[in-house]
């Protein structure tokens, strides 16, 4: 669930009350470090209601793209700007950055991008932003297996985003219904950087809201079990978590209803729905709990999800051990 990243006290009621697994500190701030004091806060507040600690997630991709700037947080220049330097200079700078994000209390970085962008003029949600680390498969992957690699020791999961790619999109997910990739397969080369992050032992896949018909003819990718089940858990063997891109305000996704939305992105095989517009959690929650309650395939399903989440929150230490 979206947070203002300006007010994170108002978040206590989300971690303590409502059950969401996750915070992600929405908008921008240039406090740093500064933040800590009130991301532990929202910890320990859920801890004492009795539930899990969330899953605190930002965009901390550098460059345009990153949610917390300031005192501590070293500058962290963009994607394309990272893949001009050596693989030892991007090895020794990302395991400085990522220690900061864990000293901040990010749990979840949502990122690296993994997508490969061969004509950044025609991409506007990730070329025209400089987001990527290259514009073909093989250099790509190398440095998003370092950038991964670096997140994950430093006791911060990795998320390698957009699967299966948006590099290839004309149109941006979050203000238009166009944004379809019309060369990927299951064969498809641009995988690579996604494959490497799994090798690296990212902590989770984020889910493209785009089409892919080649994939699946009917579904985008968020709403596809051929994508998230046949492809990402079956044929590349990924077992951690699976989180969709937002679902509130993206225009890709808003023709169908909020709780369906979340329904048939579980359904799909997706384990945690990413939403900013609070709104909506009330109706995905309600929707949700009714098909579990209708379907005992769907229940098993929402099962092995939060197990998936649980799961998650073990590799990141943030479920405490009693004996």
């Amino acid at each position: 669930m979206g947070l203002d990243v300006a007010d994170l006290n108002s978040g206590n009621d989300l971690v303590t009350q409502t059950g969401v697994g996750g915070v992600f500190l929405s908008g921008r701030s240039q406090s740093g470090l500064g933040l800590a004091p009130a991301i532990a806060n929202l910890q320990r507040s859920a801890l004492a209601a009795g539930r899990l600690a969330p899953l605190v997630s930002a965009d901390e991709e550098g460059g345009l793209v990153q949610s917390v700037r300031g005192p501590g947080i070293p500058a962290w220049p963009s994607a394309l700007d990272q893949s001009t330097w050596t693989l030892p200079q991007l090895s020794s700078a990302s395991a400085a950055w990522a220690a900061s994000l864990h000293t901040l209390g990010i749990t979840l970085n949502l990122g690296p991008v993994s997508d490969v962008v061969a004509d950044q003029a025609s991409n506007p949600p990730i070329g025209a932003l400089g987001r990527e680390y290259g514009a073909t498969a093989g250099p790509t992957a190398a440095r998003v297996a370092i950038v991964t690699a670096a997140l994950q020791r430093a006791g911060v999961g990795a998320t390698a985003k957009h699967f299966p790619g948006l590099g290839r999109v004309t149109a941006n997910t979050d203000t238009s219904t166009l944004a379809q990739d019309d060369v990927a397969t299951a064969d498809d080369v641009n995988l690579m950087p996604f494959e490497a992050a799994i090798r690296a032992g990212a902590n989770a896949v984020m889910i493209s809201s785009a089409r892919y018909p080649l994939l699946d003819p009917t579904n985008p990718a968020v709403w596809s079990a051929p994508i998230i089940t046949t492809l990402l858990r079956g044929r590349l063997g990924f077992t951690g978590l699976v989180i969709s891109d937002d679902i509130s305000n993206a225009v890709a996704v808003s023709a169908v209803l909020p709780g369906d939305r979340a329904i048939r992105f579980l359904q799909a095989g997706g384990d945690m729905v990413l939403i900013v517009d609070r709104a909506d959690l009330p109706p995905m929650l309600t929707a949700v709990q009714r098909e579990a309650a209708a379907s005992p395939a769907f229940s098993a399903r929402l099962q092995q999800a939060a197990q998936h989440v649980v799961e998650s929150k073990i590799h990141l230490g943030l479920v405490p051990c009693s004996h």
